[in-house]
């Protein structure tokens, strides 16, 4: 009797935020003034017991914004900072942006707005000859390319191939940590409804005079019938390299990086085939700027595929951004449509299938346009080593505290020595994080494009929450342009961690 091959699906998980290195779950600077405050009680009772109560109840007002958590993890310190810094950019009109012809710019383009606003786009080509545009931003000395890719899909496929697809993509992500000057990555997959324009493209370009009045009769009508309620989904990653000094070589300007960034891709593209991405393939500076321009500007996207069926749109990147946008505490405003991004705020817990996010990545009746974008930050192979180390001691020191064991504490201690473990055999190391953008038409639509993504979250086993006050920042960050928010930010990333 034959064997029968049962396969059990392939779980993952082991998702960690680092834990801080402060006492019972506080930051290292709030440790700090805590220890710092009681010292100063102590040797005040030498001179007077009721300045040491006052300096005590002082200490305890000072530490309750430090200590007091929301369920995403943010403490008070933060949302006020968030709030004051909100209060000061609607004070000086930095929500506000015009362009064009009459706008603010001043020179008539419809350049982007925010963090965007100085990038540049120049045009190389690769090793084998194909065109690819590279964007700068002068702020960081990034330097983006923006690959294109077919995805499969999962639809009909074996399982083992979607986990052979799932470990290519793993290997891929982990030799990240080892590509030359590489500092992040944003994978975008965006859904939006289908105008039909290459469907009918296609159509005309295929049919001949003599065809059966049958078979036209039939292609009239699925031209006729398939627009209404299908979607486009666009697949898209972003490879963002730093132009920075390094160790026996000068700082890097964009044509150098071009030279650098046009001599990698080829083995990157091939890296791409054995992940279900497809066919990748480098955008053209053509191809990017009608990309970003439909992002703020919906409205347009027929008329750029009608463009570019006919031979091109002729876009340029001072024309890739909206005329007007206005930024609100909980939604952005941009050439007459409205959208609200999320962040993550915690990834999956415990174990998962591989098909987790499919659910947020598949288009949704109540949400005109989606964007998903997952950003990756790989470390190298020393940092990596030096994270998991340091990780696992904080995880063993927060165990330590407590007289009597938790399970969780212990759970934490078992899932950073498993990582630290892993990392020694070779795997590589990875900060990630997700942001959602919802786009509606109108403001009337908005509460249900909020419930929608309430209802998608939970499902992928993650949790989200709107980025309140930045939501022209996230806009811009949640498309493949490039942009490292950590790093356009007031304070570095070490502080920030510390408060």
């Amino acid at each position: 009797m034959a064997a029968i091959d049962v396969h059990t699906p392939r779980t993952y998980g082991n998702f960690r935020k680092p834990r801080t290195s402060g006492l019972r779950g506080l930051s290292l600077g709030a440790t700090l003034l805590v220890f710092g405050g009681l010292i100063a009680v102590v040797l005040t009772t030498l001179f007077s017991l009721w300045a040491a109560v006052a300096l005590a109840v002082v200490l305890a007002a000072a530490m309750a914004p430090l200590a007091v958590r929301d369920r995403h993890g943010r403490t008070l310190m933060q949302r006020l900072a968030i709030r004051l810094a909100w209060r000061r950019t609607v004070a000086s009109g930095g929500n506000l942006y015009r362009s064009g012809p009459v706008g603010r710019a001043g020179d008539g383009t419809c350049r982007l707005p925010g963090l965007a606003a100085q990038s540049s786009l120049k045009e190389a080509q690769d090793g084998y000859g194909r065109p690819f545009a590279v964007i700068t931003i002068p702020a960081t000395n990034h330097h983006t390319v923006v690959l294109s890719c077919d995805a499969d899909g999962a639809a009909l496929v074996d399982e083992r191939q979607v986990d052979t697809w799932v470990a290519h993509w793993g290997q891929w992500l982990s030799a990240l940590g080892t590509e030359p000057g590489l500092v992040a990555v944003g994978v975008t997959v965006e859904t939006a409804p289908d105008s039909g324009v290459r469907l009918h493209q296609e159509i005309v370009n295929n049919s001949v005079d003599d065809a059966p009045e049958l078979a036209r009769g039939m292609l009239r009508d699925v031209l006729a019938a398939y627009p209404s309620g299908s979607a486009q989904i666009s697949t898209r990653i972003a490879l963002t390299y730093s132009g920075a000094a390094r160790a026996g070589a000068p700082r890097r300007n964009a044509e150098d990086m071009a030279i650098h960034i046009g001599t990698r891709l080829p083995g990157l593209t091939a890296g791409l085939s054995m992940t279900g991405a497809g066919t990748a393939v480098p955008m053209t500076a053509t191809e990017l700027a009608e990309a970003v321009r439909v992002a703020y500007d919906p409205t347009v996207a027929q008329l750029v595929e009608e463009a570019r069926a006919a031979g091109g749109s002729g876009l340029t990147w001072d024309e890739a951004g909206p005329t007007a946008a206005e930024e609100a505490w909980d939604h952005y405003r941009h050439d007459g449509v409205f959208s609200v991004t999320w962040a993550m705020t915690h990834a999956p817990q415990g174990e998962v299938l591989s098909n987790v996010l499919t659910g947020l990545v598949q288009p949704n009746r109540d949400i005109a346009r989606k964007r998903v974008t997952l950003l990756y930050r790989p470390h190298s192979r020393a940092e990596s080593a030096r994270v998991v180390q340091q990780d696992y001691k904080n995880a063993l020191f927060t165990a330590q505290q407590s007289p009597i064991g938790r399970a969780s504490d212990d759970a934490e201690v078992v899932a950073a020595r498993k990582a630290a473990e892993e990392q020694a055999q070779g795997h590589g190391l990875i900060q990630f994080g997700m942001l959602i953008t919802a786009t509606v038409d109108s403001a009337e639509d908005l509460p249900r494009a909020s419930a929608a993504v309430d209802n998608l979250a939970p499902a992928a086993r993650i949790a989200v929450r709107p980025v309140y006050g930045s939501q022209a920042a996230a806009f811009a960050a949640a498309l493949p342009l490039g942009l490292v928010l950590p790093l356009h930010t007031a304070l570095p990333q070490t502080v920030r961690d510390a408060m």
